[in-house]
C-alpha cells in the first residue's frame, strides 16, 4: 500500500497516510480518461448555433420576374439559397450535444486520473487549510510555501468561504466540491491539493 506525507501549510512534513490501492494505484487507462473528457466538453456545448433556411427568410414570396421572355434564369424567389440575402442551404440547426458513458467507465477514468496526479508528485495532502480571513496575499504565499506552480486545484469535502474568496483572483487557481470532482479539471491542473478528511471522503466515495 503506497502512502503520502501529511504537510502543513509550510510544507512540513507532520504525518503519512495510506492511499488505497484500488483508487491511487491502478492501471492508468489513458483510452478512458480520453472518452470521459471528450463526453464532458461534448456536454459542455451550448448548441445554439442556428441559419435560416428558406423558408424562415422574411420575403421573397413573390416571383421576381416572369418565367419566360425576359432572356434570364428562371427564379422563383429572391430568397432562393443562390441569391445574396437568401436561405442557407443545410445549415446548422439547434442541437444537444449531450451523451453519457457508463458509470463503471467514469469511474475508472477518475481513478486512473487520480492515479497519475500521485505518481507525477502532483498530489498534496494538507492537515488542515484554515484561513482567518479571506486574504489574496496569505493564499498566495501558501502556494509559494507549498511550491504549487501552475494550475492548482483545491478540492474541498466541506464549505471553506474563507479559501474559496481568497484564491479567486489568483490565476489558474480553482477550487472545486468533492461532488464535482471529475477527470477533465484533474488532468488539466498541475497539482491537486486537498486535506486529510478530504483524501478519505474520496476513497468513500469512490469505493462504492
Amino acid at each position: 500500500m503506497s502512502s503520502l506525507d501529511i504537510l502543513d501549510l509550510n510544507m512540513n512534513v507532520v504525518g503519512k497516510t495510506d492511499l488505497k490501492e484500488e483508487i491511487f494505484d491502478v492501471k492508468v487507462k489513458e483510452h478512458l480518461i480520453h472518452q470521459v473528457v471528450v463526453m464532458q466538453m461534448a456536454n459542455r456545448r451550448r448548441g445554439t448555433s442556428s441559419t435560416k433556411n428558406r423558408a424562415m427568410v422574411r420575403g421573397g414570396g413573390i416571383k421576381p420576374w416572369r418565367q419566360k421572355g425576359t432572356g434570364r434564369a428562371r427564379a422563383g424567389s429572391i430568397r432562393s439559397p443562390l441569391w445574396r440575402g437568401g436561405g442557407v442551404i443545410f445549415g446548422p440547426t439547434p442541437k444537444s450535444y449531450n451523451y453519457n458513458v457508463p458509470k463503471k467507465v467514469r469511474s475508472a477514468a477518475l481513478k486512473s486520473a487520480l492515479t497519475q496526479k500521485v505518481k507525477e508528485g502532483g498530489f498534496l495532502i494538507v492537515d488542515k487549510i484554515e484561513l482567518e480571513e479571506p486574504k489574496t496575499k496569505e493564499m498566495v504565499s501558501i502556494l509559494r510555501n507549498l511550491k504549487a506552480t501552475g494550475r492548482v486545484l483545491f478540492i474541498l469535502s466541506e464549505e471553506n468561504r474563507n479559501l474559496e474568496l481568497s484564491v479567486r483572483n489568483i490565476p489558474y487557481v480553482n477550487v472545486l466540491k468533492l461532488a464535482g470532482l471529475n477527470v477533465y479539471d484533474l488532468i488539466l491542473c498541475n497539482t491537486v491539493i486537498c486535506t486529510e478528511v478530504t483524501l478519505h471522503s474520496i476513497e468513500e466515495t469512490l469505493s462504492v
